[in-house]
């Protein structure tokens, strides 16, 4: 076991536990595209856990769960000896709710122009944009462990919530 790892507390952890986290199960693993399966999940826990918080807990949350993802996503790696394998999700599933920041609430941006077309083009386009990795997102791969692992998603989902609130205050 090493303890001098970025994320030691996820070393400590057991394997086949750090695994499934990354995973999400073995559901994902089993589709045929488990990236947007993966995603599809981040969006449903984005709807349960983040719509109605207020832009101070919604940030916490965000900084908390994507700190566990990055541990877990670090051991994972390590675990299966595969830098950033098609099998963890984890990186997708916690960069959802990047998407949607200033956007949440009955009150939202995203209610304000009728909710779901806001969250399905949102979707859509972090789909796409974390398969083509634009503008250089793929340099950030290059770092190593979890952080490149989940940090190159929450950067898409960062450029397709910039890209959302571009075209929502332009309408």
């Amino acid at each position: 076991m090493n303890l001098n790892r970025r994320f030691f507390w996820a070393y400590l952890l057991p394997k086949q536990f750090i695994v499934n986290c990354a995973k999400l199960g073995s559901f994902p693993s089993k589709c045929p595209m488990p990236g947007t399966v993966g995603s599809f999940f981040g969006f449903l826990f984005y709807a349960i856990f983040f719509h109605h918080l207020t832009p101070f807990y919604y940030i916490c949350f965000l900084l908390l769960c994507t700190y566990l993802a990055m541990g877990i996503c670090d051991a994972a790696e390590f675990h299966l000896m595969q830098k950033d394998p098609s099998i963890i999700v984890l990186d997708e599933f916690v960069a959802v709710p990047f998407i949607f920041i200033g956007m949440n609430g009955a009150n939202g941006l995203a209610s304000e122009f009728g909710g779901w077309p806001v969250f399905l083009a949102g979707f859509v386009l972090f789909r796409i944009i974390d398969i083509v990795k634009p503008f250089g997102i793929t340099h950030i791969e290059k770092l190593e462990g979890g952080i490149a692992c989940v940090l190159d998603d929450i950067v898409a989902a960062l450029l397709v919530s910039i890209i959302l609130h571009l075209i929502l205050l332009q309408i």
